[in-house]
């Protein structure tokens, strides 16, 4: 092969280099700096993420918001917004917490004869749905929810052929499982370069489980592929309730999620964030920049009159936060109004962002380098 030709291969077979139009915000400007170390860059056109987590540890919630941060995003206007609602667990108003325009964007992967959603039941077809997706030659955004309720034909033929036994009173053979490992490992390698080719984005979640093996810790099903392939693996789990209370009772209002960025081939980096998620408003990006800054020491909390007068000299924190970027001081829902009365979050967001990355900076190892 001529020199000329080795550099068109490789040209054509190289990643090109993502620039900040490849990108959609996840929604959280913490969750953007934990995957790309920028606060506006989140998942990436042409790569596969895997999201695996808790219940209610705010999976569908992370995985929804994607659809309507590409609705804002005019990079994104063109591409399909396909939801795969496997486990038809997402029962939530859609036009309420993601808005009236991905809920006349958002499609299911098929629809039958008489234009009803058709949702993938097996492995094999989420494959093949995934594969008529690719087949349009049009850019997408698919969310499978989620991997764990599929079944798989090899599944589906062991049932009928235990049902029969079961109906002549016969002893049922033992299972080797689903078959779902095999497939994801032949299959999922295959999609990568579409998704690349197209520009499009995939998101398969998953739900945790406990360890039975006696090694303990967590696992997913679907196999080892699930993690090997993607780009990014995030795995959530709920840290706490959030409540408040109300006539002397504490009413649950959401769920304060960890999220740690497991693996990244975008920063290299293996990042946690706090993200508060409201059942009433959905992720809510203001409180958890706010709470950040805080934890991080940027913004100090300060004793009121009251508290001074009635809490020991030695306790040193109050109720109210101090943000001097904002010339404010008040109660931590006092701040986030006031954020959002004079339509601050992009000051918001730049300020997590320059705290963030003065930490990022500050753990780097320097060391003459070895490669030129």
């Amino acid at each position: 092969m001529k020199p000329a030709d080795i550099k068109k291969v490789l040209k054509q077979t190289m990643i090109p280099e993502l620039t900040s139009k490849d990108f959609v915000s996840t929604g959280s400007t913490l969750l953007n700096l934990a995957f790309t170390d920028r606060p506006n860059r989140g998942y990436a056109k042409g790569l596969y993420y895997s999201l695996v987590g808790d219940t209610k540890s705010g999976k569908t919630f992370l995985s929804l918001t994607c659809f309507a941060e590409a609705v804002l995003n005019p990079n994104f206007a063109k591409h399909r917004l396909i939801y795969d609602n496997v486990e038809n667990g997402a029962l939530m108003d859609i036009k309420k917490f993601f808005g009236t325009a991905v809920a006349k964007r958002i499609r299911p992967p098929a629809k039958d004869k008489n234009d009803l959603p058709i949702f993938s039941t097996t492995i094999e077809e989420f494959y093949d749905n995934l594969d008529d997706a690719c087949k349009e030659n049009k850019p997408f955004i698919y969310v499978l929810d989620s991997m764990d309720g599929l079944s798989s034909d090899a599944e589906m033929d062991k049932f009928q052929e235990d049902k029969k036994a079961r109906r002549k009173n016969k002893e049922v053979s033992g299972s080797y499982g689903d078959g779902k490992a095999k497939i994801n490992s032949s299959h999922l390698r295959q999609f990568i370069n579409e998704l690349n080719r197209l520009g499009s984005l995939l998101i398969v979640v998953s739900q945790t489980r406990a360890n039975y093996s006696g090694y303990g810790g967590k696992v997913h099903t679907g196999g080892h592929a699930l993690p090997f392939y993607a780009s990014i693996e995030i795995m959530s789990s709920v840290k706490e309730l959030i409540t408040k209370t109300y006539k002397g009772k504490k009413r649950a209002q959401g769920t304060l999620c960890k999220i740690r960025v497991k693996k990244n081939r975008v920063s290299g980096k293996d990042r946690e964030v706090l993200i508060p998620i409201y059942t009433s408003i959905g992720i809510d990006d203001t409180g958890s920049c706010v709470d950040y800054l805080i934890d991080e020491k940027h913004w100090s909390r300060i004793k009121t009159k009251k508290e001074k007068a009635s809490v020991k000299k030695e306790d040193t924190e109050g109720s109210n936060i101090k943000a001097d970027e904002f010339e404010f001081t008040g109660t931590r829902e006092e701040l986030i109004q006031h954020i959002g009365d004079n339509n601050l979050e992009k000051d918001l967001r730049e300020i997590v962002a320059d705290v963030w990355n003065d930490i990022e900076e500050a753990v780097q190892v320097r060391r003459k380098k070895r490669y030129e």
